[in-house]
């Protein structure tokens, strides 16, 4: 190939210099290795169908990824190796005219390959293995007919690996070009999934593709954590929000306002199941069957890290990838029911919270109307008697303990409590009373005012 023969030609003299070179002229040798090129190339051509023939077989014998797409389409095989050496043997000939044919041949090979999932390895080694093949050809029919022109193949020879390393450049981008288009495809369609997945839109058809997709079970017991951090990573970075246990299999997504984490804890049955719905019903449904917290997700929640000011939201355990959705509804609601401070929320420890949170207008009504006489005091008044009503009801009623929490002695606790049940009407000691202080206080806490 003439065009390699100068870069051989400069490489004897060293790096060329920045300015052009006047045009060289081919030593007689150069031009008459050139001519046994191109003679010997014309016979490959004309017997390119056997070429083609022993190549294959090569590949089946040396290349173990091409072996089973040989045996399961040989035709294939076939017109893809004839095509490629009528493309590259021809262009041993006619450089100009069959270059960019032959190059269109090598990145569509490179691209199908990357498509079928065939290593690029072995795909090199295969177009190295043509290489190979084409030159000793090359050899064997010079050395057959005109013997005593094998010494000026010695010229051509780096031309032709030079050519085979080009295609194999050729072929490697292609290649990779592929795998990422396919990387991002496959990625996409697991965004997609997980995303319908988690908003509930995912069809009962569609679960054992997803299934597959995903590497999750169909019928497995999920829960999903919501997780928003004071500074949302940059959109498309893969650093979790938080770091769960090694070992904890996850899947992220984000969500709108939260990173959100589909959690498997493997097969079995679940205590409680919310019923497909909104919010309020699958904390109602929870309530009601009073399961305890499963001691995986405890677990879970006790050994995550997250960064402070972290809030972090942790569903019900569900039944069923198809129950995924319910559980995202959860953990969302679980995420309201945490402090702005931060923390972590387990739903089932959190329900009557839960469910003040699940309906900010009935839980902004509920607090105005329970402790909406504490507001016509002074500020420092009003928060004196409810921070010392928070401690006394975290105190499980003791005011011996409440006051310990506040540095005051036990007698100040109940002085506050009484002048609390003064102002507002209301009686802790009455069960009812006491339920709808302590929501009042949660929907204050949470919902602000």
């Amino acid at each position: 190939m003439p065009q390699v023969v100068r870069s051989r030609i400069r490489a004897l003299h060293g790096p060329p210099p920045v300015a052009p070179l006047p045009h060289r002229f081919r030593s007689l040798a150069d031009r008459e290795a050139i001519a046994v090129l191109h003679r010997a190339a014309q016979v490959l051509l004309e017997a390119l169908p056997e070429l083609t023939d022993r190549l294959v077989e090569q590949l089946r014998e040396q290349e173990p990824a091409y072996r089973t797409a040989i045996e399961s389409d040989p035709a294939e095989i076939w017109q893809e190796v004839h095509h490629s050496l009528r493309h590259n043997v021809a262009s041993l000939i006619q450089p100009r005219e069959f270059r960019e044919a032959a190059h269109r041949t090598s990145r569509w090979i490179g691209e199908t390959r990357a498509e079928q999932g065939v290593p690029l390895d072995a795909v090199l080694h295969a177009f190295r293995m043509g290489g190979a093949m084409v030159w000793q050809d090359l050899v064997d029919e010079t050395a057959r007919r005109h013997p005593e022109d094998i010494r000026l193949l010695v010229h051509v020879a780096a031309d032709v690996w030079n050519f085979v390393d080009e295609h194999c450049g050729v072929v490697a981008e292609a290649y990779r070009q592929a795998e990422r288009r396919l990387t991002w495809r496959r990625e996409n369609q697991q965004r997609l999934m997980t995303s319908a997945l988690l908003d509930g839109t995912a069809r009962i058809a569609d679960l054992p593709d997803a299934a597959v997709m995903l590497g999750l079970p169909v019928h497995g017991r999920y829960a999903v954590l919501a997780v928003a951090t004071a500074r949302r990573a940059p959109h498309g970075t893969s650093q979790p929000p938080l770091t769960l246990p090694a070992g904890t299999p996850v899947l992220w997504h984000a969500g709108a306002d939260a990173e959100l984490a589909i959690l498997p804890l493997g097969a079995g049955p679940v205590a409680a199941v919310p019923r497909e719905g909104d919010a309020d019903t699958a904390v109602t449904d929870n309530a009601t069957a009073g399961a305890p917290v499963p001691d995986e997700l405890a677990s879970v929640a006790a050994e995550m890290t997250a960064p402070p000011g972290t809030r972090i939201g942790i569903s019900s355990v569900v039944d069923g990838l198809a129950s995924v959705g319910d559980a995202r509804h959860l953990a969302e609601t679980a995420l309201r029911a945490c402090p702005a401070s931060g923390g972590t929320v387990l739903l089932d420890e959190h329900l009557p919270t839960a469910l003040v949170v699940s309906s900010p207008a009935l839980g902004t009504a509920l607090a105005g109307r329970v402790l909406g006489p504490l507001d016509r005091l002074d500020p420092a008044d009003r928060d004196v008697l409810i921070e010392t009503l928070t401690a006394w009801l975290d105190s499980d009623g003791s005011a011996q303990r409440a006051g310990a929490r506040l540095y005051c002695h036990r007698n100040t606790v109940l002085n506050r409590l009484r002048r609390f049940e003064q102002l507002t009407g209301r009686c802790l000691t009455r069960p009812s009373d006491a339920v709808e202080v302590s929501l009042a206080l949660a929907a204050r806490r949470l919902l602000g005012g």
